[in-house]
């Protein structure tokens, strides 16, 4: 029996190790952030005009993720409570698709803040970037 108790710990740690050291991992796909700021060769002049623009945008972002929270919440509520496709809930659904409108605009001006920034040819590869992200079809 302890035998067989030690082996089966023994299975079980290697079992494990093997798991985090070759199990399938989520790809880290570089954000827009990472590509900018690693890929581009940005000047000093360039990152602190960025880092301006992205501390603006974080400010704006975090108010219209609490707008889209709670237009959620309010869809959630009038769902719940009427079971129905109802005027309530046509209200609350056209309040979260505005917000979600909102934070779209406001993420198209910040990249687009963002691209002002740079050097023509940094500006060609953003672009081409950004195009890669916005037709690309995701599994």
């Amino acid at each position: 029996l302890l035998i067989t108790l030690v082996l089966a710990m023994i299975a079980a740690c290697l079992g494990s190790w093997i798991g985090v050291h070759y199990g399938d991992r989520p790809s880290h796909r570089p954000t827009l952030h990472d590509f900018v700021h690693d890929e581009l060769k940005l000047t000093e002049a360039q990152d602190h005009q960025l880092d301006a623009i992205e501390a603006r945008f974080a400010v704006r972002r975090a108010a219209l993720d609490a707008e889209i929270r709670s237009a959620n919440a309010a869809l959630a509520a009038a769902m719940q409570a009427d079971g129905a496709y109802s005027p309530e809930v046509a209200a609350a659904s056209a309040r979260s698709e505005r917000a979600l409108g909102k934070l779209q605009t406001e993420t198209i001006r910040h990249v687009l803040d963002m691209r002002s920034v740079l050097t023509p040819d940094q500006a060609v590869r953003f672009d081409a970037r950004i195009a890669k992200a916005l037709t690309e079809q995701t599994p």
